[in-house]
């Protein structure tokens, strides 16, 4: 895998719920974490954007510059614990309330629909974890 490639699609699962968040994409370069969703009209699957460890709450935020639709976004520690959780519109910035592991940006509603809240353990694999 290339630098810039992302790895196959995972089911996302929220363990503690037992509810489905669907499929996502894994970003795990600086260049696939940089795109994320931008400029996407339809969101057809969610990203899991993988942050190098040891990142603090500050380096765990993320913006929503150019983006053109409002997502719901999941911040996770490395055990992969629901560590905040947040819904954003465009052109918004957010810090998490804790460092994360994984950011992962889904389609508005699925917060909701899947009951996810801080605290709760989620279930996806990740290519060289």
């Amino acid at each position: 895998m290339t630098g810039s490639e992302k790895s196959n699609h995972v089911l996302l699962v929220n363990k503690t719920k037992n509810t489905n968040l669907g499929s996502a994409e894994v970003a795990n370069s600086f260049f696939s974490r940089f795109k994320g969703l931008m400029v996407v009209k339809n969101l057809e699957r969610g990203l899991i954007l993988k942050l190098p460890p040891n990142r603090g709450r500050r380096a765990s935020g993320i913006h929503m510059f150019f983006m053109r639709i409002p997502l719901d976004i999941i911040f996770a520690d490395s055990e992969k614990k629901v560590v905040d959780t947040v819904t954003l519109d465009p052109w918004t910035t957010y810090t998490p309330v804790a460092p994360a592991r994984y950011v992962i940006e889904l389609e508005k509603g699925k917060l909701k629909e899947s009951n996810t809240e801080i605290g709760d353990e989620l279930d996806f694999t990740c290519e060289h974890n």
